[in-house]
């Protein structure tokens, strides 16, 4: 047995060490824009976009904003092209950003107010939008209150609702480089707005949010190479909707919401022991609506409606672990690190069929089954997770590597 392996080496990636510098949430440069609710966040490489929305003069936007957290600064971007919208989906795939759906009005109820199925992609570089297939759920009648999230380089919908008394449990999977849409495998918690999702890996965990008339504090995993469901632990606390949700590393994480008051609590989800964890409290005011997005290993969680209003605060959080001692034996090491090209591995481990790398907002950015050298040149320079797995496809070590 080889040296490296016989000292059982751990790995301590950011997050792990002194509890004195972890599970803290620190004060942000307001929200520049106006204050809001019910808008869309998410990240591409070192920023964060918040965008649509409703504000204090319940006027609903088509505006996208920047967030540099190198600066702590916001920047006005290019406005999205079509309606003014509330209660739409956003995300990233491949260093694009989404947006779509929602509905172009504060009420549903009000004449003339419009429910969106149109789908929109972002290009970072140009700042500049493009339309794509508008979203087919619910009959092409549009969709808004829905949850939306990314896997493996494909946009997910779920649920959400297309009038006062008409829920969705729908699944639907968009693949960018056809522009297609496809329906999977219904939501099996029911009809469900309002609802709140995170990712892991190849898996989607989807909860919570209102059925009808209720709130729910359920949760249900979504695997997408076997397109199928199955329930885990509820959250251990209030049923609630409008939550906000992130991923950092291999920890999913829910942030206050609405359960006919406002919650202020965090909670951490552990998929390798199916356990939640309570996490420090949200250092601002309780509110819902709100929007959350990673960065670099680190979550900010800002604007929605509070007690007294729209809401501008963000915070940033900094996590107490990603990875619990028992993940982080390693059986291999990677050498150069940092590297701009290439990095090799080294392992006497028989198990490792193949590796993938993720960003440190858990997304999925590649699969290797070399063993032996791993081209880096065409990621963008930051922290990366490179992920361990076997032949059934089981997480069996990981190491963080960065790229200059």
């Amino acid at each position: 047995m080889s040296k490296l392996l016989g000292c059982l080496i751990l790995l301590v990636l950011p997050f792990i060490g002194s509890t004195q510098t972890e599970n803290y949430w620190t004060k942000k440069s307001d929200f520049t824009g106006l204050k809001r609710e019910r808008a869309v966040g998410f990240s591409i490489g070192d920023f964060g976009y918040v965008g649509t929305g409703v504000d204090t003069a319940e006027i609903v936007h088509n505006d996208l904003w920047k967030y540099d957290p190198l600066l702590d600064t916001w920047t006005q971007m290019a406005n999205l092209p079509g309606s003014v919208r509330r209660n739409a989906v956003g995300f990233a795939i491949n260093d694009m950003g989404y947006i779509g759906t929602g509905i172009d009005s504060t009420e549903a109820q009000v004449p003339g107010a419009i429910v969106l199925n149109d789908f929109w992609q972002y290009n970072p570089i140009t700042n500049s939008w493009l339309q794509k297939a508008d979203f087919p759920g619910m009959g092409n009648t549009g969709l808004y209150f829905a949850t939306g999230f990314s896997v493996d380089a494909k946009g997910y919908i779920c649920g959400g609702k297309n009038g006062p008394n008409s829920y969705s449990k729908e699944l639907w999977e968009y693949k960018p480089v056809t522009d297609q849409w496809a329906r999977l495998d219904d939501f099996p918690g029911g009809l469900r707005y309002q609802l709140s999702s995170f990712t892991i890996g190849y898996k989607a965990y989807v909860g919570l949010g209102t059925d009808q008339d209720l709130y729910n504090n359920d949760f249900w995993e979504f695997d997408i190479t076997t397109n199928s469901w199955s329930q885990i632990q509820d959250l251990p606390s209030s049923e609630r909707s409008a939550a906000m949700t992130f991923t950092i590393g291999q920890r999913g994480f829910v942030c206050m919401g609405n359960n006919g008051g406002l919650l202020l609590d965090l909670w951490e989800y552990n998929p390798y022991d199916d356990e939640w964890t309570p996490r420090a409290d949200y250092e601002g005011s309780a509110r819902k609506g709100g929007v959350a997005f990673t960065i670099n290993g680190k979550s900010y969680v800002g604007i929605g409606k509070g007690y007294s209003g729209k809401k501008a605060s963000f915070y940033e959080y900094t996590p107490a672990s990603v990875l619990s001692i028992e993940e982080l034996v390693v059986d291999f090491n990677i050498y150069p690190n940092p590297s701009s090209e290439v990095i090799s591995i080294r392992t006497a481990s028989s198990k490792i069929t193949h590796f993938e790398i993720l960003n440190f907002s858990g997304n999925r950015i590649k699969e290797i089954y070399s063993k032996d050298k791993i081209d880096i040149s065409n990621l963008t320079s930051g922290n990366y997770i490179l992920v361990a797995f076997d032949d059934q496809n089981k997480i069996l070590s990981q190491q963080k590597f960065i790229k200059i």
